[in-house]
């Protein structure tokens, strides 16, 4: 383990590598700051330039703008109580009142300080779980392949709020979408219609930024007239890291079971730093000998949040690389940056790619050494980055889409495909639908339908091996239970919903 380590961090030590890690953190910072954009949108802008990469070159940058934009979100949600990200939520409810007071260097010097921590124990995690859960994955053949996709679909149920029938609809869309083009094993061409660009099919990159990328940007033009804008507080002194030892201190039992809950929420599929942030928070509330205290300016609440919601990016990793499935929308996008470069993430990556995969540890330490330096020296610049005005921004943000789409195979085509799925998703949005599934269900129908296939060829069509292999047989099983919970879980909601309805009075 030691002489990977060491060759994955020759592999990222070198100035290209850091260049592309530091201009990846600082540009995850400004997207993960300003309301309306993302990480996950900053990863789609960018995939495109990591096309014509080196493996660990476009990895570095995607780090980068992975932690980075994490990260940026505190700006925002404590300048101007309005979270960068959906991971930054919770940090509104204290970071802001503690700005007002006239301490907005003191939020902010907390809030860096814990989302490195919590980026660093997501890392160690990451690093100690992965090697060992892949070296188990090893065992996994053709049945077992078959088996995982299908408890990754089943677990679309669990990635909306709502109806599970709105995200086992919302997954097989995405599956269908994929289904066009070329099918697997035979080559046959389907659902093309005889337009002979269909013929490829859909290409992931178009997907990803159409459903991401152009549903943010149209949602975020619709709602930029009604947010409320607030001046942002840029005169405010920082000492140092921006608290005392003996907060620190204070803050040791509180900061190391919101990075642990933060990681365990971030292996979880599907559920991501929005979630861990506020639940974090919750904890944090509910386990304090003052409850009261949350809300009015604490440090307690953005130590909670920020050090969950960065302890998530470990945790997401350890999925997308060890079984390929993608933790949230952000993993999503680093896995289909992993396909362009032709890497399938799976055990095999640690087995055939151990130094490309320790050079992810070494860009992601890095990474997060980056983030909290910039983010300490240019808390100021963040702040004014803020007033962009919203019509200014947009549109170069969608014709950055635009071109990134059309450069990855010179086709017009794929330009219009980020406009269609751009439409489709928002619309979908609309109707309160969750965009992870339709991503898990593009990216797992050939993952699903080929071992399939090449399952009932070895079988002779039979099923019986799916069902009596061991591990196959567990994930099967732990998919049908996934699916009645969920589908137990609705009824019993929709019963308590009923009621309410009928004892309140008019």
């Amino acid at each position: 383990m030691m002489e990977l380590i060491s060759a994955g961090f020759a592999s990222i030590l070198n100035p290209y590598c850091l260049l592309l890690i530091f201009l990846g953190v600082l540009l995850g910072i400004v997207f993960g700051a300003i309301p309306g954009l993302s990480a996950t949108m900053a990863i789609a802008l960018c995939l495109p330039l990591t096309y014509g990469m080196a493996p660990n070159a476009g990895i570095s940058m995607l780090m980068g703008l992975y932690i980075g934009g994490i990260s940026g979100g505190l700006v925002s949600a404590i300048l101007l109580r309005i979270p960068g990200t959906a991971s930054s939520v919770a940090t509104c409810f204290d970071g802001h009142p503690l700005a007002a007071k006239g301490e907005a260097g003191k939020a902010l010097g907390v809030g860096i300080f814990y989302s490195f921590l919590g980026t660093i124990f997501g890392l160690f995690a990451l690093m100690g779980i992965a090697p060992s859960l892949s070296r188990a994955a090893l065992k996994f053949h053709t049945y077992e392949y078959f088996s995982i996709g299908v408890f990754s679909i089943s677990l679309m149920c669990v990635l909306v709020k709502g109806s599970t029938i709105k995200g086992l609809a919302v997954g097989f869309l995405g599956m269908s979408f994929a289904m066009v083009g070329t099918a697997p094993i035979d080559g046959l061409p389907r659902l093309t219609f005889g337009n002979h660009a269909l013929d490829a099919g859909f290409d992931i990159l178009p997907v990803l930024i159409g459903v991401f990328a152009v549903t943010e940007i149209l949602d975020t033009a619709e709602k930029s007239r009604l947010l409320e804008q607030e001046q942002a507080t840029q005169n405010f002194k920082i000492k140092g890291l921006g608290f005392t030892f003996k907060e620190f201190v204070s803050q040791i039992w509180n900061g190391l079971r919101s990075a642990v809950i933060g990681t365990a929420i971030g292996i979880l599929p599907g559920i991501g730093g929005g979630t861990a942030n506020i639940i974090s928070y919750t904890v944090a509330k509910n386990s304090s000998k003052d409850p009261d205290k949350f809300g009015t300016g604490v440090i307690d609440g953005i130590v909670a949040s920020e050090t969950a919601n960065n302890a998530t990016i470990g945790g997401a990793l350890i999925p997308l690389l060890t079984l390929g499935i993608p933790g949230d929308t952000v993993t999503a996008m680093l896995l289909g940056a992993l396909m362009i470069q032709g890497l399938a993430p799976g055990p095999l990556l640690f087995d055939k790619h151990g130094v490309f995969v320790y050079g992810i540890f070494a860009a992601c330490l890095l990474a997060a050494i980056i983030m909290i330096v910039v983010m300490y020296g240019g808390i100021r610049v963040f702040a004014r980055i803020l007033k962009i005005p919203k019509y200014i921004l947009l549109p170069i943000v969608f014709v950055l889409c635009a071109v990134g789409a059309f450069g990855l195979n010179s086709r017009i085509f794929d330009v219009w495909c980020i406009l269609l799925f751009g439409i489709i998703a928002y619309l979908l949005q609309k109707a309160n639908f969750s965009m992870v599934p339709i991503v898990l269900g593009f990216i797992l129908e050939n993952i699903i339908e080929t071992n399939l296939r090449r399952g009932l060829m070895q079988s002779k069509a039979g099923m019986m091996p799916f069902f009596t292999r061991p591990i196959s047989m567990v994930f099967l099983v732990l998919a049908f239970v996934v699916i009645v919970i969920s589908i137990v879980r609705e009824i019993k909601s929709g019963r308590r919903n009923r009621k309410n309805k009928e004892e309140t009075p008019g």
